[in-house]
């Protein structure tokens, strides 16, 4: 891949990347949401934010793909990263889906390492954890605070979901104030304060907030408990009044479809309930501001905030499981810190996370796969700050962004000379710059067998088993209420073959065994 190295900062930036973990498109302030999130919607107002921007719709997969700037499944991780319990339990032996990142690949740290930068880490990994080469400080990063697999307690994350520091055992002692999100960030900010010299710096901070299970500090759940006894009908049409007045939703695409009961179906004893665990479910966002907005303040105040770009998204869109309209498991797990799986906030609060767009993570629907992206850099971003970016984006553009940045290469080999597959990715810089820039021809989607691609303003949906193909115009219906597939076959065929095109070359099909390719002899 071609890069520039003329940036329009003469002193590289340091750069911070937060992702949050199953946060829904309209959750923070700044995106049509209610719940207070001043630190972010700071960084908006004052940064560049994205209406389009894309994940791949999943947890691992979209942090195989931001780390490497590839297709998760060029990676590695087209399905799941290793579990926890069990060595090799998500790989299945071909080379899109060994649930770790390869040794084809290379991530942002190394990358950025090479280039002189510190490489810090701290939060959810989630893209192989069998093995010290596979884990943070094996793949670049210096220094590391977090947990090595998916979610965990956020006030007790015991192994095997444990917190584990650069390549040491995981901690079992955790005091009694303990919360997560503040530990990822008092570690992160730790990290920059220990810099012994004046490089620049990488910051991952990879937060599981607001990531099931539903736990927050009963100071911070208190204030929300009972303003969401109007019902999840209200909230969705107050959170879309309000991106009709931000000006980044169109009126005419309306509402998607509804996925749960009316509000006003349910008993009071339900209603209650669902209440509180939104209630939770705020808080842990809320917490997640604050401490975003600890770390600027650090910066700030050590002088190091006008030249660092600080970026900001989530991993996929809003979480739906279990599936259930009134969230997982027994109401009595809500801020239980010894439970864990599943205790969530609901289809239906799910629903209007992502308003105004249809479905939930994993899909590829665009509430599975839009997300909010605010770029934020003082020294950088100027004549774009406070605008709205418009044309679509994707997470592996990060990569070639970075690269431009730092002012290095990206690899042709890598790790004792293995041959790396290039990036797809298109720097936004220009778009940082002036607004505009190279686009993307094609995006293509697939994860747990739920396919996408985007054209322009066409998008097609499917289920891989599935003969046919779901057709929506984005520009005039970006809620996917229309399909329009009967009324153009041609296109649809044309959509067809291309995303097949990709699939056969980007590792995503076959699924069953295969020779790796890449594999050395």
């Amino acid at each position: 891949m071609a890069v520039s190295h003329q940036t329009f900062s003469q002193q590289r930036p340091n750069i911070i990347l937060i992702m949050a973990d199953d946060m829904g498109f309209s959750d923070i302030g700044s995106y049509g949401g209610e719940i207070p999130t001043p630190n972010i919607d700071q960084l908006a107002t004052k940064g560049l934010r994205f209406s389009q921007f894309y994940n791949v719709g999943r947890c691992c997969p979209s942090r195989a793909a931001l780390l490497t700037g590839l297709a998760p499944h060029q990676a590695g991780i087209g399905h799941m990263a290793e579990d926890p319990e069990k060595t090799g339990v998500n790989d299945w032996g071909v080379h899109g889906y060994r649930g770790y990142l390869n040794r084809n690949s290379v991530t942002l740290a190394e990358v950025l390492k090479q280039a002189g930068y510190h490489t810090y880490m701290t939060g959810k990994w989630h893209v192989g954890m069998h093995g010290k080469e596979k884990w943070p400080v094996g793949r670049g990063f210096e220094q590391f605070y977090g947990i090595l697999s998916g979610g965990a307690s956020h006030l007790k994350p015991f192994p095997p979901r444990g917190v584990t520091r650069n390549d040491g055992p995981m901690e079992y002692s955790f005091p009694k104030d303990f919360y997560d999100t503040d530990a990822f960030t008092d570690n992160a900010i730790s990290f920059i304060k220990n810099q012994k010299d004046t490089k620049p710096f990488f910051l991952y901070l990879a937060h599981t907030a607001p990531h099931w299970p539903l736990q927050a500090k009963k100071e911070d759940y208190e204030q929300f408990v009972g303003k969401y006894m109007k019902g999840w009908d209200v909230v969705r049409q107050d959170r879309l009044k309000k991106q009709h007045a931000l000006g980044f939703i169109k009126k005419e695409w309306g509402l998607a479809s509804r996925e749960m009961r009316p509000w006003e179906a349910l008993t009071q004893k339900e209603k209650e309930d669902v209440d509180f665990r939104m209630a939770v479910y705020a808080a842990q966002m809320y917490n997640m501001d604050y401490n975003i907005g600890k770390l600027v303040r650090h910066l700030k105040e050590t002088g190091k905030l006008d030249n660092t770009l600080i970026m900001f998204l989530s991993d996929n869109g809003a979480c739906a499981e279990p599936y259930q309209e009134l969230g997982g498991k027994d109401q009595s797990e809500v801020n239980d810190p010894f439970k864990f799986w599943a205790v969530s906030y609901g289809q239906g609060w799910a629903n209007a996370s992502n308003t105004p767009f249809k479905r939930f993570k994993v899909e590829t629907y665009e509430g599975g796969i839009a997300t909010p992206f605010i770029a934020y850099w003082p020294a950088g971003i100027k004549q774009q700050a406070g605008k709205w970016y418009n044309a679509p984006h994707h997470i592996t553009d990060i990569m070639p962004t970075v690269i431009e940045l730092a002012q290095t290469k990206y690899p042709t080999t890598f790790h004792n000379g293995n041959k790396i597959i290039p990036t797809e990715g298109i720097s936004l810089v220009p778009a940082f710059k002036n607004g505009t820039g190279k686009q993307h021809e094609y995006l293509y989607w697939e994860h747990q067998d739920n396919c996408a691609i985007r054209w322009g303003k066409w998008k097609a949906v499917k289920k891989l088993n599935d003969k046919n193909w779901e057709l929506y115009d984005l520009e005039k219906d970006r809620t996917e209420n229309h399909n329009l597939a009967a009324m153009h076959p041609d296109l649809v065929k044309k959509l067809n073959d291309q995303w097949y095109k990709w699939a056969n070359s980007h590792h995503v099909l076959p699924k069953g065994k295969q020779r790796d390719p890449y594999a050395k002899e």
